[in-house]
């Protein structure tokens, strides 16, 4: 269906507390790739025999053609898609495109982005578990007072956003249920981000940032569960191939423990990692924590 209706009715929500059926809450882990999944294999293995606890949605560049087998978890998954450019609003599109189809399934509770260069670093139960009993969103959203953050912001956007408001984080959120229906029922803060947040603004890096700090700011764990590296430095984060990913680069991203209390202490910071090449493949599936 057009983008509009599809998020008209994703919007909508339950007026009446609690559930008249049984429903076990399931993650949807929506994909935002350019064309195929090379990593298929890790994903495969992580969510083996826990059928009835995830939903995949895989958002890819329309004119490709996916190849998968229908005993693939991804059979059948791909959502109906556009182009997606990097730094544009049409990543923030897709972003809502996947969150819309995801929410039309009332069973998706928590809702996780992820790319191709994305793998899990702990098993499903353990994903699970965290996931579910997390009382916020994992969305980072901080004020950064340089160029690359309030020097980003425009007066353009008063009266809806302020440069007080004007919040930066990653692009790769984790969010419940309730704040994934206020992003794609949002026809107040994307206009002005659509029209005002123009490249080099990276709107990918500012929209859901800021407009749930803006409503929800107590609700947010104000960081990402997804790790990356940004120590080489340039516009993009380290790619990581085949020699680095060993059991001990595995081990220190799983015993990350500094991060803010979310309710749960001592939990991991990060659940999943990212940028993998294709090349990794075979030391992943070596060394991951798999069932």
């Amino acid at each position: 269906m057009p983008d509009e209706e599809l998020l008209w009715r994703a919007s909508m929500a339950p007026m009446r507390p609690g559930n008249p059926f049984g429903r076990t809450p399931k993650i949807a882990f929506m994909f935002l790739c350019v064309g195929p999944l090379p990593l298929a294999p890790v994903w495969e293995q992580f969510f083996l025999g826990h059928r009835g606890l995830y939903s995949i949605y895989v958002h890819a560049h329309p004119d490709f053609v996916p190849e998968i087998q229908p005993s693939s978890v991804f059979y059948g998954r791909h959502v109906s898609s556009q182009e997606v450019k990097w730094g544009d609003i049409s990543i923030v599109d897709a972003e809502r495109r996947l969150l819309g189809n995801a929410l039309l399934d009332l069973s998706n509770e928590r809702f996780i982005l992820v790319s191709e260069t994305c793998a899990p670093v702990f098993n499903f139960t353990f994903t699970y578990e965290y996931l579910t009993k997390a009382p916020q969103s994992f969305t980072a959203a901080y004020d950064d007072p340089g160029p690359y953050g309030r020097g980003r912001y425009l007066p353009d956007m008063l009266p809806e956003i302020s440069i007080d408001q004007w919040r930066k984080g990653d692009q790769w959120f984790e969010v419940k249920r309730k704040h994934a229906i206020a992003i794609v029922a949002d026809i107040k803060y994307y206009p002005k981000l659509r029209d005002y947040c123009k490249p080099h603004c990276y709107i990918d890096e500012h929209y859901i940032p800021t407009m749930l700090s803006i409503k929800f700011t107590a609700e947010l764990a104000n960081r990402s569960l997804t790790y990356v590296d940004w120590s080489r430095g340039g516009s993009h984060p380290a790619m990581f191939g085949k020699e680095d990913v060993t059991l001990d680069f595995l081990n220190q991203i799983r015993s990350g423990r500094n991060c803010p209390d979310i309710g749960q202490p001592g939990r991991a910071c990060h659940l999943f990692a990212r940028k993998f090449s294709p090349g990794s493949l075979e030391s992943l599936l070596k060394h991951s924590f798999f069932p």
